[in-house]
């Protein structure tokens, strides 16, 4: 299959371009300029590699010469407490962008879209309340994509995702954190710690992508879906770091109350999504911690 992804360099795009390159599909990626190759450096010779100019006619010509039969829509810009500065970067990357590439597969009779959300746009369980602003451009490039599925008949389905983890990632996230002070005395302030996660791994996210592609090209009677990729078993903080120091059999020092709750901190994720015919998670909390520690070890 002929496969155009975007946020390939990015962690879940990076490990989604690998899995598809795999699988002996010709793999497309879009770049910027400044873009960081480092996490697909093992198969750059195996992949076609674009590079945006920052234009729509530049998208458009990325489009005419790749005529994918799919496209992956990974590519983001995540802040989770903006700064006034950062609000160009945030509509540049999470609506502009987005906007130039549908209009050129629009232009392009290329009809296929796995665009990427989150559990964010949804705080306090609600249709929509965006957490932050980061998940508000999320909720208005869903809002632009409401026109391409009615004029230019594009069929799109939005995979929100909550926490997602795994080995080799290098994003400050939660088990990255707990990963990098196991074993040492760093000292690690979190929040009181009674808020929920729901933590997926990165195979599992994976695989909802690739479901979802491959429901999107069998149906005739799909326009705009949306589904959760969800572990469905949220976890206490306090509770995932009592069992991370089991599982590593180390006393992590975690400082409780060292920093406060989050303005608009989600304490319970959305658990009104719909799940993905067909896919469901496989790899339980204790044994993603396991893969993880144990690749620490390896390196």
């Amino acid at each position: 299959m002929n496969i155009l992804i975007t946020g390939a360099t990015g962690y879940i795009g990076s490990n989604l371009t690998r899995r598809l390159v795999n699988e002996d599909n010709n793999v497309s990626i879009i770049t910027r300029s400044n873009s960081k190759l480092n996490l697909i450096k093992d198969i750059v010779d195996k992949i076609n590699i674009h590079v945006h100019d920052g234009t729509t006619e530049g998208m458009m010509k990325i489009l005419e010469k790749v005529q994918p039969d799919i496209v992956f829509h990974l590519a983001s810009k995540f802040i989770s407490k903006h700064k006034s500065e950062d609000i160009k970067p945030l509509i540049e990357s999470n609506i502009l962008f987005g906007t130039q590439l549908i209009e050129a597969m629009s232009k392009n009779n290329i009809k296929y879209l796995i665009n990427t959300g989150t559990a964010w746009q949804h705080y306090k369980n609600c249709n929509y309340n965006p957490v932050c602003l980061y998940a508000a451009t999320k909720q208005a490039f869903e809002d632009i994509l409401k026109y391409y599925i009615e004029a230019e008949e594009l069929k799109v389905i939005t995979l929100k995702l909550f926490d997602t983890y795994g080995p080799n990632d290098r994003r400050p996230k939660i088990m990255n954190l707990l990963n990098r002070i196991s074993g040492s005395k760093e000292e690690l302030l979190m929040s009181p710690g009674q808020q929920y996660l729901d933590l997926v791994y990165i195979d599992d996210v994976i695989e909802a992508f690739l479901r979802a592609g491959s429901i999107i090209r069998a149906s005739i009677d799909i326009k705009q879906e949306s589904y959760v990729v969800s572990s469905g078993k949220p976890i206490k903080l306090k509770d995932l770091v009592e069992i991370f120091e089991k599982i590593s059999g180390r006393k992590l020092n975690v400082k409780w109350g060292g920093l406060p709750y989050r303005n608009r901190e989600v304490m319970y994720p959305w658990d009104k999504g719909r799940t993905l015919e067909g896919w469901k998670p496989r790899i339980s909390i204790e044994d993603g911690i396991k893969k993880i520690i144990w690749n620490r070890k390896k390196i």
